[in-house]
């Protein structure tokens, strides 16, 4: 879409919905990862399906929809050494850029002209364009994504309302590696963010037959 030419919807705002970190290496059953409890918390509450559908419905209502990806080069140049978090991922080559690890899990692939945002550490914001793409586009609302709630998630809207963002959770598509974890961030979020679900945050999007009919009467 236009990233110029976001709407502004009926509430005044801009927003842009952000898919974090959803990438094979996590989220995949293959995906290293994902053995840590992502791939199975993913599957019980079914956050592929519900974060495919808040694309679905962003798309529909012109929101643009921001990919963003944690990797490493090959050889891990930007790998943090004393990072408790990414302590693995040089060891045995987790998340490479460029390889099937770091692609989006194929449920959410991007299409054609959406932002992919590289980042190296937690947060969506630190040492990247991102803020770049949102001012330049008008956005002032983010809509959150994505894996892990108690990491990337809140480190991503800690860093937004800072930025004076205005933030929503979509709970039903974010997941942490178990279940007590994800709600106790949560909480967390709930101090900074507005913690809601994609069907409260997003306008359905219209069914195949309803664009169609849309489109013969336009």
């Amino acid at each position: 879409m236009d990233w110029a030419g976001t709407p502004q919807r009926d509430t005044g705002e801009r927003p842009a919905l952000l898919v974090l970190d959803l990438v094979n290496e996590i989220v995949h059953p293959d995906g290293r990862y994902a053995a840590d409890g992502y791939g199975t918390q993913a599957r019980e509450r079914r956050v592929l399906d519900t974060a495919a559908d808040a694309i679905r419905r962003a798309r529909a209502a012109d929101i643009p929809v921001i990919y963003v990806v944690v990797g490493f080069s090959p050889g891990h140049p930007e790998w943090p050494a004393e990072s408790p978090v990414f302590e693995k991922a040089k060891d045995d080559g987790r998340l490479v850029l460029g390889t099937w690890a770091t692609q989006m899990h194929d449920a959410l692939a991007p299409r054609p002209g959406e932002a992919v945002v590289v980042k190296h550490r937690i947060s969506a914001f630190h040492g990247t364009n991102l803020e770049v793409l949102l001012r330049t586009a008008g956005i002032d609302t983010l809509l959150l994504t994505g894996v892990s709630t108690e990491l990337v998630v809140l480190g991503t809207a800690q860093a937004a309302h800072d930025r004076d963002y205005r933030v929503r959770v979509l709970e039903d598509a974010t997941l942490a590696g178990d279940a007590e974890i994800h709600d106790a961030a949560l909480k967390i979020l709930a101090r900074i963010s507005t913690v809601t679900t994609v069907a409260e945050a997003l306008p359905a999007a219209p069914s195949a037959a309803a664009a169609e009919r849309q489109g013969v009467r336009s």
